[in-house]
């Protein structure tokens, strides 16, 4: 049966990196003998400048009709004035798929901790899934904007924290066993009712799974102090966005992360968490790794082929430790370069 992808390269290295995911991603079909279908449309800042809205709905139909999306970058100081911004169709996308669980892997891998800014003994053993949710919260409350006051409100309902702590529970099943729920209970009314949900729903499903809670302000130190000492960390959208940036430069460079973004069904939205990098673009400096083990997260979680997505991500690893990368994790090498050594390391 065909599958079909819809691939969005968006804005600033968004494109570069997208062409290394493509790259990658075809290498792997021919090997296997998947049958897929990949159309291209424009999305973010570059639908801008095409249709005038950042998610125009000939690119909202295909995304709602295909089994994976993959999205390059978005956003850019270009559209920085614009009337609506890029980083508005990226809300909209995420709450037409309704893909509310983001996954963002943060992987120290064997023999490279030399790359972390942090001590080796510290970077040393650094598996952690983040859990975001990514629907709700502040970035889709009610908003007043003002010159002298403003409101962002904050609401999540108990069904909301229930659909995305059964993911992370079931991946920790997984993994090594253990969540961190993430959330500020001393003071926000919101979290206390994010901790009540987890708590119940971890009593009546998952007690076979270690659930431990930590204030987001502790969370943000541990996360440099012990990093290894986490194994699946849930949390909502505006701490999983803020925790989730800064535990990615453990692996040496944000550049190294992808991220999936998933709903009730195999469909999902996949992306490196990088930004647009606009002073970069077009000048082949990107990492394409945050893109690359996107598409194996694709491969994964939406096409049900776990075995091409390990062959990508032990090629990426590979690639990395015979000394392979761009400028940002000591490389020499350009986008397309990288890509290429990686592609090479694919197993016939």
């Amino acid at each position: 049966m065909r599958s079909k992808l819809v691939f969005l390269p968006g804005d600033g290295v968004g494109p570069e990196v997208a062409e290394a995911a493509r790259i990658v991603l075809d290498a792997v079909v021919n090997k296997v003998g998947l049958d897929l279908s990949v159309e291209t449309f424009a999305f973010g800042g570059a639908a801008i400048d095409s249709h005038g809205t950042p998610f125009p709905d000939e690119t909202r139909d295909a995304c709602l009709s295909a089994d994976a999306i993959f999205l390059g970058a978005v956003g850019g100081p270009k559209w920085d004035n614009a009337p609506i911004r890029p980083e508005a169709g990226l809300l909209a996308m995420r709450k037409a798929l309704d893909v509310y669980a983001n996954l963002r892997p943060i992987t120290v891998f064997e023999g490279m901790t030399g790359l972390s800014p942090l001590k080796p003994e510290l970077a040393e053993g650094v598996d952690i899934l983040i859990v975001r949710e990514l629907t709700g919260g502040l970035y889709f409350g009610e908003r007043i904007e003002g010159a002298d006051t403003a409101q962002d409100k904050c609401e999540y309902s108990r069904a909301e924290v229930v659909r995305v702590a059964r993911i992370a529970f079931e991946a920790a099943r997984g993994r090594r066993g253990k969540v961190t729920s993430v959330d500020k209970a001393n003071v926000l009314a919101t979290s206390r009712l994010w901790r009540n949900a987890v708590n119940e729903l971890h009593q009546n499903e998952y007690q076979d799974v270690q659930l431990e809670h930590m204030l987001v302000d502790a969370m943000a130190m541990k996360l440099i102090q012990c990093p290894s000492a986490y194994d699946v960390v849930l949390t909502e959208n505006l701490f999983g966005d803020i925790l989730s940036d800064e535990a990615s430069v453990l692996s040496g460079s944000i550049g190294l992360a992808p991220s999936a973004s998933l709903g009730n069904g195999t469909r999902g939205l996949y992306e490196p968490i990088h930004g647009s990098a606009p002073d970069i673009a077009g000048q082949g400096k990107a990492n394409p790794v945050g893109a690359i083990l996107s598409v194996a997260m694709l491969l994964r979680h939406s096409l049900e082929q776990p075995e091409a997505a390990q062959a990508i991500e032990q090629a990426v690893q590979q690639s990395i430790k015979a000394g392979h990368g761009t400028a940002d994790i000591k490389g020499s090498d350009s986008t397309r370069q990288f890509t290429d050594h990686i592609v090479g390391l694919l197993p016939d």
